[in-house]
């Protein structure tokens, strides 16, 4: 629309609820990153202070240097296309740290081998290595030390007298709530 000689962008119109907004960078990300197919996008929020936070992956990692380069052109475009009144807003674009959840199959996919913690839609949570992922559901192996004979009350699974035993459980996306990777030193 025009307004005398001042372009304004039709996202002023919706409400300020985000979503709009969301949506928009969510299709301005994908355009951006198109042309790399091993990099995708993981999330776009926007809290009620206008920070923008845009999470980008890829199947191999994905360097500061196109983390920075992705920044400047989206915040150009956030301010040409006047997406926030007063341009107040700021720009967050990264990749996921691990303190973030994994949302997609491919961060999955990315990630086999490592250890995660698995919590599911009761709370229910489970500990283990990351061992495949399908598009419907995931495999954790989880490794119990038990105490046996003697041991039997040693609580912590310490000592001698254990039996190590390997248990993978097949969980279901549509089961989980979060997963989260965990360091294991």
């Amino acid at each position: 629309m025009r307004e005398g000689n001042e372009v304004r962008s039709l996202l002023l119109f919706y409400p300020m609820n985000g979503e709009p907004q969301i949506q928009a960078l969510e299709q301005k990300v994908e355009a951006l990153i198109n042309t790399e197919p091993g990099l995708f996008l993981v999330e776009v929020r926007i809290k009620p202070s206008n920070n923008i936070k845009v999470f980008i992956d890829g199947d191999e990692g994905i360097s500061i240097d196109k983390l920075v380069h992705y920044n400047r052109i989206l915040y150009k475009w956030i301010e040409e296309n006047r997406m926030f009144p007063n341009d107040d807003f700021s720009l967050e674009v990264s990749s996921p740290g691990l303190d973030e959840p994994l949302k997609l199959y491919r961060q999955y996919l990315k990630n086999i081998g490592r250890y995660v913690e698995v919590t599911d839609k009761e709370g229910v949570q489970k500990e283990g290595k990351l061992i495949s992922a399908t598009e419907t559901s995931i495999v954790v192996e989880e490794i119990k030390a038990r105490p046996t004979g003697k041991n039997k009350n040693n609580i912590n699974g310490q000592g001698k007298g254990q039996k190590i035993e390997t248990v993978q459980h097949t969980i279901s996306f549509s089961e989980i709530k979060t997963t989260r990777i965990q360091i294991k030193f």
